[in-house]
């Protein structure tokens, strides 16, 4: 299961870094950053946008035409739109939602910052996120952005991701470890 995960995160590396690094020559970030934050809205919006980047059943040359005509209509910056013209004639589409999220991360890592997941039972007030982002880069050592979720499974408590490092606080954990004592008790 993980090695074609692997290979589609590979095969975005690829292409991001190449996207990256020409925006960054063109000193364009930011309008690249807009315009995969547009994409991205796009994809969690249409589910036929969903269907062309991930369907074996279209051709290459209407997958090229349908992504075309998307980043046209969207406006997005040229080196977008080519890089997704030759994906489609590669049948690399299906890369595009990891292509984003390491792009994100490119963006992140250049102005310094680090993305921390965080899961919680209820949503987190601006007060709570606020508190939670400056402990957090207090330890990291750079400005930190959350990425918060609701997953009510947790009951309490929080789970956070920075990196490699995770933090599980959740009630929900600490019932399975209180459990997983008493198995090996009794």
């Amino acid at each position: 299961m993980s090695e074609p995960a692997s290979i589609s995160t590979g095969i975005a590396k690829r292409y991001a870094t190449a996207i990256f690094e020409i925006a960054k020559e063109n000193k364009d970030l930011a309008g690249l950053e807009t315009g995969i934050n547009d994409l991205s809205a796009a994809l969690s919006e249409s589910a036929d946008l969903r269907e062309v980047i991930s369907s074996p059943l279209i051709s290459r040359a209407d997958q090229q035409a349908a992504i075309t005509a998307v980043a046209d209509k969207m406006g997005l910056h040229p080196i977008m739109r080519n890089t997704l013209a030759l994906m489609a004639q590669k049948r690399r589409l299906f890369v595009l939602p990891q292509l984003i999220k390491v792009l994100r991360e490119m963006l992140a890592d250049e102005r310094g910052e680090v993305t921390a997941e965080v899961a919680s039972a209820k949503a987190l007030t601006k007060t709570q996120l606020e508190k939670l982002s400056k402990t957090l880069s207090e330890r990291v050592g750079k400005d930190v952005t959350i990425n918060a979720t609701v997953d009510e499974s947790l009951i309490g408590g929080l789970v956070v991701k920075v990196g490699s490092q995770m933090i599980d606080s959740s009630i929900r954990s600490k019932l399975n470890s209180l459990q997983n004592a008493m198995k090996e008790v009794g």
